[in-house]
């Protein structure tokens, strides 16, 4: 049975969204769950389950939280008792196959880095989110965040990892790979896409070249590369989209009687649209290239988005991504 540590101090709706995605987690899949975090404050929520004694559940006390508010790497050095850090601590000792963590996300990417390592051939861990298509199956975009300045080396290091996450979790035969740029054309793009070109040829993926943004969505391509700051621009406008098009979409069936009439009988087809976008259903991004495995979740996760993110770091750790990575990296050179 694979065990994940979740920081169950770390979102905005803590402990409890925690609590109740681990129960769900360990009710539908075969996991193991270790809560970590002020022991009072985990069991109390807990016990609003009273089977909960009786499921593959255990708590791991810290005494210390990292707030949101906190500067990352001075509460990584300050608070050495924190729940990301025990959390982390379990998955560096092998306690756990990984951690899940719904905080913030510069203090766990900078706790994972340093307690749990770095995979060997990998100069920066990426931050790889799904994002929905209109063909069905998600695209993921590697890197939305970790990275605000790339090399070339990097996004070709992004672009590795990212085929092998599509590959083994998403399960798509041979997945497509587009370097994000203003353009199609080779030629088109900043010094860093130009440079990268190159490196990107030399892999052993299907490299389709340059793609633009409007490509997040279509379902042309299966994998999409960028530095972190551009990919975490176009997380947050997507983000903000997902939620004035549902907005808008229900004002709009809303809007008239015969509008009413319809949106009722178009209820199911409006539940599918909402599920479709609910970045609760992906659970969560994962920090590709550390030693073991880091689900990173939004702040403001609930108990479905927790309960996914665990069932994709159980992905993770059956598919053995971060080894396949290391494995494929050693085969790289990256001038």
């Amino acid at each position: 049975m694979v065990t994940i540590a979740v920081d169950a101090m770390g979102g905005d709706h803590a402990p409890k969204a925690e609590v109740e995605g681990a129960i769900r987690a360990v009710k539908s899949l075969p996991v193991e769950v270790i809560l970590v975090g002020k022991q009072d404050l985990v069991e109390r929520e807990l016990d609003e389950f009273p089977e909960w004694r009786s499921l593959p559940i255990r708590v791991q006390h810290a005494s210390e939280v990292i707030t949101m508010d906190d500067s990352a790497a001075k509460a990584m050095r300050a608070k050495k008792d924190s729940s990301i850090r025990v959390a982390s601590r379990l998955v560096r000792d092998g306690v756990a196959q990984g951690v899940v963590s719904a905080g913030n996300t510069g203090a766990v990417m900078a706790t994972a880095k340093m307690v749990q390592g770095v995979v060997k051939g990998v100069d920066r861990p990426a931050l790889a989110s799904a994002f929905p298509t209109l063909k069905g199956s998600p695209v993921v975009v590697v890197d939305v965040g970790a990275n605000v300045d790339c090399s070339p080396a990097m996004l070709a290091q992004f672009a590795l990892m990212g085929e092998i996450y599509s590959r083994l979790i998403f399960h798509v035969r041979e997945p497509k790979v587009g370097l994000l740029s203003i353009g199609e054309e080779e030629h088109k793009g900043n010094e860093l896409t130009r440079s990268a070109t190159p490196l990107l040829k030399k892999l052993p993926i299907r490299f389709i070249g340059n793609v633009e943004g409007r490509d997040v969505y279509s379902g042309a391509v299966d994998v999409i590369v960028c530095d972190g700051f551009i990919g975490n621009v176009a997380l947050k406008v997507s983000e903000g989209l997902v939620d004035v098009f549902k907005g808008m979409l229900q004002e709009s069936l809303k809007a008239t009687i015969t509008r009413q009439i319809g949106y009722v009988l178009s209820r199911a087809a409006y539940a599918d649209f909402k599920k479709r976008l609910d970045y609760s259903e992906y659970g969560g991004a994962p920090l590709l290239g550390v030693r073991g495995i880091c689900i990173i979740c939004h702040g403001r996760s609930n108990a479905n988005a927790m309960k996914n993110a665990i069932r994709v770091a159980a992905e993770f750790a059956g598919g053995k991504v971060q080894e396949r990575i290391e494995e494929e990296l050693k085969q790289q050179s990256w001038e």
